[in-house]
């Protein structure tokens, strides 16, 4: 039997920092295969006004504070930083990890953040044009830097959009994630190899990542038999202070290792 990945989404929401380092160890003692943060500047449910932190800086000390785990974040926005500076940024943190970095990367949605910040928010299609653009700069760059990536620091995108994000990933990834139940991956795959085909890509040199709901830890093995590889079940900070509950990633963790 192939064995299945799987991660957490430790949300920099809701909790002191203290407590997300916390948790980084804990789910890496818990044996998990992947450790993500998010790249948001406010939290995304909860109190709006409640605690957050910035993504790239969070990315590059979950990376120092773990040592097997490989790690990134679902997923860093392409609005936020020019293609070159996130291309710099990973491979400066894969070197802090000592070359567990993944590279995720996707064409930004919350509109808040963008307002907030100084964004221009625009369409979606300008959103995505502009990722289509920055993919090829970014693998440029990447070639460029001295020195290279220490790891293979794999490119993944997060989307399930049929008609340019998928294609998108077909073009790009090594890694696609998206979300929704067995029966959304099912139909998002068979339209990503379509797109494989278009453009000769093989299928199998992707890797499928996706979110499984906390509450919902039982549909890991539907999931997997759709043909998922590698699932990651986000979790944010308690409001109350009590910083992150891990029951559900541990549920998880037990049913890969029941398997």
């Amino acid at each position: 039997m192939t064995r299945v990945r799987i991660g957490i989404q430790v949300q920099p929401q809701h909790a002191d920092f203290d407590a997300m380092r916390r948790a980084w160890r804990e789910a890496e003692e818990l044996g998990v295969d992947t450790i993500f943060c998010w790249d948001h500047f406010f939290p995304l449910y909860g109190d709006p006004g409640g605690k957050h932190f910035e993504g790239i800086a969070t990315l590059a000390a979950l990376a120092q504070a773990t040592e097997r785990a490989h790690v990134g974040a679902l997923v860093t926005c392409n609005s936020y930083r020019n293609p070159e500076l996130l291309a710099d940024a990973h491979r400066t943190i894969d070197h802090i990890s000592g070359g567990r970095a993944i590279f995720g990367v996707g064409a930004g949605w919350f509109q808040r953040d963008y307002d907030e910040y100084g964004y221009e928010f625009g369409t979606a299609p300008d959103r995505l044009r502009a990722l289509r653009a920055a993919l090829p700069r970014i693998r440029e760059r990447l070639g460029k830097l001295n020195p290279p990536p220490l790891g293979r620091l794999p490119l993944l995108v997060g989307g399930s959009g049929e008609r340019v994000t998928l294609r998108l990933v077909a073009q790009h990834a090594d890694m696609w994630h998206g979300f929704g139940g067995a029966e959304t991956y099912r139909r998002k795959n068979e339209i990503l190899l379509g797109h494989c085909a278009e453009v000769g890509r093989d299928p199998a040199e992707i890797e499928r990542t996706w979110a499984i709901p906390p509450d919902d830890i039982g549909r890991a093995d539907e999931l997997v038999a759709a043909g998922v590889e590698h699932v990651i079940v986000g979790i944010g900070g308690s409001e109350d202070g009590g910083g992150y509950d891990l029951a559900p990633l541990r549920e998880l963790v037990a049913w890969r290792d029941g398997r």
